[in-house]
């Protein structure tokens, strides 16, 4: 903008402020009773609020180079509060200014006066919409059953895990760790036809000022005799009247793996939205279709089953046939669950999907059990804000996404630290 002599008028009408004429160029520490002039012609700036104001202290920022809306300018109050919380402001429209009084420790500094960008921008709440998904898991070797798909937790939408209804949506705050892992699918066991497949392991975001949210891996798949292991969904139980019973799901996370069929087929495992068995003889239980990320994005990113523009998962795995026909086993469950395997084919027993969480196919005649999918967590949140991740945790190509007004970052593997700012 002109930056004219009016406009000093204007903004000097509220109290005497000392101008700093020659522009910033980089970050630097404001300090109170005068103005700057800041330029991000280059990159973004931000600038730290004085440590220790008194009431009635007052600051100026103008963007001098009409550039903030491409390189923003980050009003950082440091431990202070600036309008009632210790979030930093960003200005981050072009010609914007804004000036700031220290009204005392309760609001901290405030924004009092805005010249030459319309309304002064404030940094919208950081609330965090989120989808938790934990590995599936394994199936056991040998006409198994479909192994259950891992725990499933998400705020977004309407339908959570379990039959439970979306959870709340939580408020993060910029500047502090939060821990991310994301669970392996469970092992499809490999030597004994006496074991259960393992289960998936568990995901989780946790943090010191959010209520954790953790998920359940998936049951481990069983076989005759043996029972089908709880889990976030149940893994399922095998065929000949062994006695085995499927295994339960955790509550609000899945379903319990399905019950005996007949003599020749075992059970499908659970999924976050069914029990096994539901859609018929030994297919996997459905997951629940979570469009927290677009069927596009989750294309691209390699994660859920896109069916339609619907993304699911959570699905679990389908049982194997000991009969001659037919000569492939059940389907697993919308959202990821493999197909369980056949005595005429043994080739068609198939893993969970990775980054699914879905349950894995029951393995086939004398032949091993399947793996579960891995799981997945992701995040969405507004745009205006950045994460920063830390080592030991995988995030996918193309992450994070725009989608609308909002950031998705969407995790694919490993434990490791992100911070927002």
């Amino acid at each position: 903008m002109a930056f004219t002599k009016a406009t000093y008028d204007y903004l000097d009408a509220g109290g005497l402020i000392n101008w700093q004429l020659t522009a910033k160029t980089s970050a630097f520490t404001a300090v109170s009773g005068e103005g700057y002039l800041v330029d991000t012609s280059s990159a973004a700036i931000t600038v730290t609020l004085p440590a220790s104001p008194s009431a009635g202290d007052e600051i100026i920022i103008v963007d001098y180079a009409s550039n903030a809306g491409t390189n923003n300018i980050t009003l950082d109050p440091g431990t202070l509060n600036l309008r009632g919380a210790t979030d930093d402001l960003v200005l981050d429209n072009d010609n914007q200014t804004a000036r700031l009084l220290y009204s005392g420790a309760t609001k901290g500094w405030l924004v009092t006066t805005e010249a030459g960008g319309g309304a002064a921008a404030a940094v919208p709440d950081l609330t965090v919409d989120y989808l938790v998904v934990a590995g599936g898991g394994g199936s056991a070797r040998y006409s198994s059953a479909g192994a259950g798909a891992g725990g499933l937790r998400t705020s977004y939408g309407s339908t959570s895990g379990g039959g439970a209804s979306a959870e709340s949506a939580k408020t993060f705050s910029v500047g502090t760790n939060y821990t991310i892992t994301v669970g392996a699918g469970g092992a499809g066991e490999s030597s004994s036809n006496s074991v259960a497949g393992g289960n998936g392991s568990a995901s989780s975001i946790t943090g010191s000022d959010i209520t954790n949210v953790g998920t359940a891996g998936g049951g481990g798949g069983g076989r005759y005799s043996v029972n089908g292991l709880l889990g976030g969904s149940g893994g399922g139980i095998g065929q000949l009247a062994g006695g085995g019973t499927p295994g339960a799901g955790t509550t609000s996370e899945g379903f319990a793996g399905g019950p005996l069929i007949d003599n020749n087929l075992a059970s499908g495992g659970g999924g976050a939205s069914q029990v096994g068995n539901t859609n018929g003889n030994a297919i996997g239980g459905d997951g629940v279709s979570v469009n927290i990320l677009s069927s596009t994005n989750a294309t691209t990113s390699s994660v859920g089953q896109v069916i339609s523009t619907d993304v699911f998962y959570a699905g679990g795995g389908g049982g194997a046939t000991l009969a001659v026909a037919p000569a492939v086993g059940s389907a697993g469950g919308n959202g990821g669950g493999g197909h369980g395997g056949s005595r005429v084919t043994p080739s068609q027993a198939t893993n969970g999907t990775p980054n699914t969480g879905g349950g894995a196919g029951g393995g086939q005649f004398n032949a091993n059990g399947m793996n579960g999918g891995s799981g997945v967590v992701i995040l969405r949140y507004p745009d205006a804000y950045t994460i920063t991740r830390g080592s030991g945790l995988t995030e996918a190509s193309g992450s994070p996404f725009t989608e609308g007004s909002d950031k998705v970052s969407v995790f694919t593997d490993g434990t490791g630290t992100i911070t927002f700012s």
